[in-house]
């Protein structure tokens, strides 16, 4: 049995409920956190608290804990639900208000929710052979930056690049690719690392600053610079990362092969260098 965390409350995951005038109910008016858990260690927590933080003051919500208190809440959510590899899905929304109005409402306290699920499987297979991609249309909002939970947006981008019998949708804004839509974006140019650079445009991505930490300490070359589309359609390699999927391969993007259609050398020197930082966390050596 699931345990969660609600207002204060353990309790079962089923058993947790919501007032129906919960402005993240109503409005979508709320931002969340998606923290990967290895041997029962929180993957890079610091990191994930920071861009709370960030995404509440973004949409003007006070933090209602402070960083020692969100990792004892996380900690127990971790424990009672067996530890082990997992992911923490950790919600905070403006509140429950006594009328649906747009405006914000005075005197409110921030509903947050906290859940635990088993770390999926789709990781080693998207080892194996890579994972097709489409290219779509960034349909999104202008604050793609906050982590907010209003993602009807790249609902239907998924959705459609399902239906193309597709893993993902990555994203063109005014001829730029920006990322995915539910991930960030590299891709390799000869021995060149290269993603977008933060903006507005693109989620900030733990997975995405741990890899560019990861390429300085490796010796890896990178870059932070705008991709074309036609740089991403002619790259050797695209990756896309994400807390929970890691860095699959994209080895086919619409209707064509990416380099020769199997996950390429950059994208296996870095697997190598990622895990051996996941077994450091395991290890307690690394956070």
């Amino acid at each position: 049995m699931s345990i969660a965390y609600l207002n204060g409350e353990f309790l079962p995951r089923d058993e947790a409920c919501i007032p129906v005038m919960d402005r993240g109910f109503l409005f979508g008016d709320g931002v969340y956190e998606v923290i990967p858990v290895y041997g029962g260690r929180l993957f890079r927590l610091a990191h994930h608290l920071q861009r709370l933080s960030s995404s509440l003051e973004a949409i003007r919500i006070g933090n209602p804990m402070g960083d020692a208190e969100w990792q004892n809440l996380l900690e127990q959510v971790v424990e009672r639900n067996g530890g082990g590899d997992c992911s923490v899905y950790l919600q905070v929304t403006r509140g429950v208000a006594a009328k649906r109005d747009h405006a914000f409402p005075a005197g409110v306290t921030p509903t947050v929710f906290m859940m635990s699920s088993p770390m999926g499987a789709g990781r080693d297979i998207d080892r194996e052979a890579g994972i097709h991609a489409v290219t779509l249309d960034d349909i999104r909002w202008d604050y793609c930056n906050v982590k907010a939970i209003t993602l009807l947006p790249n609902v239907l981008l998924r959705q459609q690049a399902i239906e193309a019998e597709a893993a993902e949708a990555i994203l063109i804004k005014d001829g730029f690719a920006t990322e995915g839509a539910a991930s960030n974006l590299f891709i390799v140019r000869g021995d060149l690392l290269v993603t977008p650079p933060k903006s507005p445009s693109l989620l900030p991505g733990i997975t995405r600053d741990l890899i560019l930490e990861l390429a300085a300490s490796h010796g890896i070359p990178f870059r932070e610079a705008d991709i074309t589309l036609e740089e991403l359609t002619g790259a050797d390699e695209i990756w896309l990362t994400s807390s929970t999927r890691e860095i699959s391969p994209v080895t086919r993007l619409d209707d064509r092969s990416i380099g020769n259609g199997t996950p390429g050398p950059k994208w296996h020197q870095m697997t190598r260098v990622y895990q051996d930082y996941k077994n450091a966390v395991r290890a307690g050596y690394a956070q």
